[in-house]
């Protein structure tokens, strides 16, 4: 056998190989993701209560986010409007405040994914939940619900990946500032960084906007699923 030969089979073996991770990686997310709801409906709490919280934990994520985004600025309006103090200290602050924002973005995005997650697995059960009526009226009736919350949620979905995808060139450009502090202790860091200070504050603004309005949907769409909870409806399915 060539050597052309050989790499192109063990390329063929790896790319076999990676995908059977993937494809078992997926089924045994998918299997856990089963027992983990099953185990919650067992206990009375559907997938429906489920979306509910995480939506309110997701919201209040951001909340949270942005309360750190707005200490971040002023305290970055602090170390390049202040002349006095040590520049190691002023770094430092920085650094702390950039690690705290990056930390909560991390936290907002494993929320919105795991809205994600439930609110597919909640979709999918309602639309095969359908055909179990036997009373047309009920059914239309709950066909439209289920319209109306997959547009309620696509709204909350965009909403939130709006604000998180305004959070990454915020956290680049804040990023940037502690680097370049990091690599310069003299008075010109401090120069540049006045420079900059502007752009970061408007940028910091449209998160903060963009958050907001990621709240309100977040906040819309649990009155939403609560006001259906109280709908007619079939019982989870066995």
């Amino acid at each position: 056998m060539s050597k052309y030969t050989q790499s192109r089979s063990l390329l063929s073996i790896r790319g076999l190989t990676e995908r059977s991770v993937k494809l078992l990686s997926r089924f045994v997310a998918y299997n856990f993701r089963h027992v983990y709801y099953r185990t919650k409906e067992s206990f009375g709490q559907h997938k429906r209560d489920l979306v509910v919280i995480r939506v309110e934990d997701a919201s209040e994520s951001l909340q949270e986010t942005k309360v750190q985004f707005l200490d971040a600025l002023e305290r970055f309006k602090l170390v390049v409007n202040v002349e006095s103090g040590s520049l190691e200290d002023k770094y430092r602050l920085l650094k702390q405040q950039f690690d705290y924002c990056n930390m909560r973005s991390e936290i907002v995005s494993n929320k919105i994914q795991a809205i994600e997650e439930v609110s597919d697995a909640l979709f999918k059960e309602w639309e095969a939940e359908l055909n179990l009526y036997t009373n047309r009226s009920l059914r239309g009736q709950s066909r439209q619900q289920l319209k109306l919350s997959k547009q309620h949620y696509s709204r909350l979905i965009k909403a939130m990946l709006k604000a998180e995808q305004k959070i990454q060139p915020v956290l680049g450009a804040f990023r940037d500032q502690v680097l370049f502090l990091k690599h310069n202790l003299n008075a010109n860091a401090i120069a540049a960084l006045q420079q900059e200070f502007s752009e970061i504050c408007f940028d910091i603004s449209q998160l903060i906007q963009a958050m907001e309005r990621s709240i309100a949907e977040a906040n819309h769409y649990v009155n939403v699923l609560v006001e259906h909870r109280n709908l007619p409806s079939l019982p989870a399915a066995k």
